[in-house]
């Protein structure tokens, strides 16, 4: 027997709630078949077999919430020797391609989890189902330089255009494909999922993205201490049909390069202060499920339609609860654009490590004392909430104040 423990999906969470098993007690199962749909705090993931056999036992049932390495399912495995079927031959030669770095399936497909060496040790590996499968397992040729600018960007050097010397990739390539035109799709891949029923005078237990607000929300209270400033920058000499979270995005990255010491991270613990020469944004994005928050990577380096794209494609990819996992990790500096539901002004939380969280209000004609009388300016509300901890409240004004000042310019 075997027993296949709830992996680490990557994600860096503690436990994940069960959506559907494709499976039942006492069913045959080949490896990488469907075997379950588990719910983290930022995606619907589907964990496929990492053996073939009969499922013996069935430790969680649909909506119970399982801790990570915790039993997940009991398989009884054809044959003495387990490590002779295709599912544990197949998880084996994955876990080698996350710790050989030349080996030809390092990029071939998502691994999680551990493997011991010892056979009688349980094994922890899952294979997370891509929704494209990539043609050619061969690990393509690249500069290291072109593998690190691939890595910052998020970029798959399969899908990029080789122009070195034998088929190289080159540092130039991948900023090449990372600047094309990209076209915005026109429709969702799938249904956006319907927000679930609402039941009045029942206690139900947080799951999912509420759970995770919940938990973040704590450790912002008792790890953060907070201090907000309010502005509003004038609008109203910009040109026509400008994209406005585009230019606020551009504002922000303005502001930390003025004030690089808000675009950091902060350990209470050891107090010590990273400060990053990139911005990997976070962008608070509203689902019926609850709050999401995604990331853009490096979106210093983004300008007007391919920025734009990546935000259509984020905010998408989260409402349909497909966004990659890996699209959630470690953003540097947060934006939350609350005004455009309500709101002009708030008191935005920190989540720790970061530093700092810009919120937007919705923008709002507000009467302007000019030369000569009074006018109707357009000007968008900003709210900066910073950890005092670490940031200064000077570092705080001269990073609003070049976020204005860039949100002041008429294009």
């Amino acid at each position: 027997m075997k027993t296949f423990n709830l992996p680490d999906l990557g994600e860096g969470l503690a436990e994940a709630e069960i959506v559907t098993w494709h499976v039942t007690q006492g069913e045959t199962i080949e490896a990488d078949a469907p075997l379950v749909s588990v719910e983290t705090a930022k995606a619907v993931v589907d964990v496929p077999s990492p053996y073939s056999g009969r499922i013996i036992k069935l430790h969680a049932a649909a909506g119970d919430v399982v801790e990570v390495h915790k039993p997940l399912v009991d398989f009884e495995i054809a044959g003495e020797n387990a490590s002779e079927t295709r599912g544990e031959t197949a998880a084996a030669a994955s876990m080698k391609a996350v710790t050989t770095p030349e080996s030809p399936r390092e990029d071939s497909s998502t691994v999680v989890g551990t493997m011991p060496a010892d056979e009688g040790e349980e094994m922890e590996a899952a294979f997370i189902i891509r929704k494209t499968q990539r043609g050619g397992n061969a690990r393509p040729k690249a500069a290291p330089a072109a593998r690190a600018r691939a890595k910052a960007l998020g970029i798959e050097l399969q899908v990029v255009r080789p122009s070195g010397h034998r088929g190289q990739i080159t540092p130039g390539d991948v900023e090449r494909y990372a600047a094309r035109p990209r076209p915005v799709p026109a429709a969702p891949s799938r249904p956006i999922t319907p927000p679930k029923p609402v039941r009045y005078g029942q206690a139900a237990p947080l799951r999912g993205p509420r759970r995770a607000m919940a938990l973040t929300m704590s450790a912002s209270r008792d790890a953060v201490m907070p201090t907000t400033l309010f502005d509003d920058a004038d609008i109203h000499q910009w040109l026509p049909h400008q994209d406005i979270t585009v230019r606020v995005i551009r504002a922000l990255a303005v502001g930390c390069r003025q004030a690089p010491e808000l675009n950091a991270w902060f350990n209470g613990e050891s107090m010590a202060r990273t400060l990053h020469d990139h911005i990997d944004l976070a962008l608070a994005i509203d689902t019926p499920d609850g709050l999401i928050v995604p990331v853009i990577r490096n979106v210093e380096t983004l300008e007007g339609d391919i920025l734009r794209h990546e935000l259509n494609h984020i905010k998408q990819a989260t409402r349909e609860r497909t966004v990659n996992p890996q699209e959630m990790l470690n953003p540097t500096i947060t934006l939350s654009n609350f005004g455009m539901m309500a709101g002009r002004y708030a008191t935005p939380v920190i989540v720790p490590p970061q530093v700092a969280i810009l919120g937007t209000g919705g923008i709002r004609h507000d009467v302007i004392p000019v030369l000569g009388g009074f006018e109707a300016h357009r000007r968008i509300p900003l709210s900066l909430s910073f950890d005092h901890r670490c940031a200064t409240g000077g570092e705080a004004c001269r990073f609003l104040a070049a976020v204005i000042g860039d949100l002041e310019n008429p294009d």
